[in-house]
């Protein structure tokens, strides 16, 4: 079972990244998946998270409405469409997976079974 995210790059201020996390292993489709940041010095936090079926997606509200978290479960893929990047995006990205409902507990990392390895974003002029 293993989770792979990627699409991580260097952007300028205003631009935009499409993160990808695919699964190999197992069918994504039975998971809700979520994605995570870590700044460096900071603290692994919640940016957003989207159930099995993709009907419910929630986002931290510094990227609500700049971020888009979808999924294609024919492709066994999630995906994170990040826009208007700011520097304070600059950060390694991770997406996680937990079998069953996400429920209320979407943000906290303790609750996702699985991890991949992070991509890094960076956001500079």
């Amino acid at each position: 079972v293993q989770l792979q995210a990627s699409g991580g790059g260097a952007v300028q201020p205003g631009g935009s990244l499409r993160l990808s996390c695919a699964a190999s292993g197992y069918i994504l489709s039975n998971y809700g998946v979520g994605w995570f940041r870590q700044a460096s010095g900071k603290d692994r936090e919640f940016v957003a998270a989207i159930t099995w079926s993709g009907g419910r997606t929630w986002y931290a509200d510094s990227v609500k409405d700049r971020f888009t978290i979808s999924r294609d479960n024919a492709k066994n893929m999630v995906y994170l469409q990040s826009n208007s990047l700011k520097a304070e995006d600059t950060a390694v990205y991770y997406c996680a997976a937990k079998a069953g409902a996400l429920a209320g507990r979407y943000s906290l990392p303790e609750v996702y079974d699985y991890w991949g390895q992070g991509t890094l974003v960076t956001v500079s002029s």
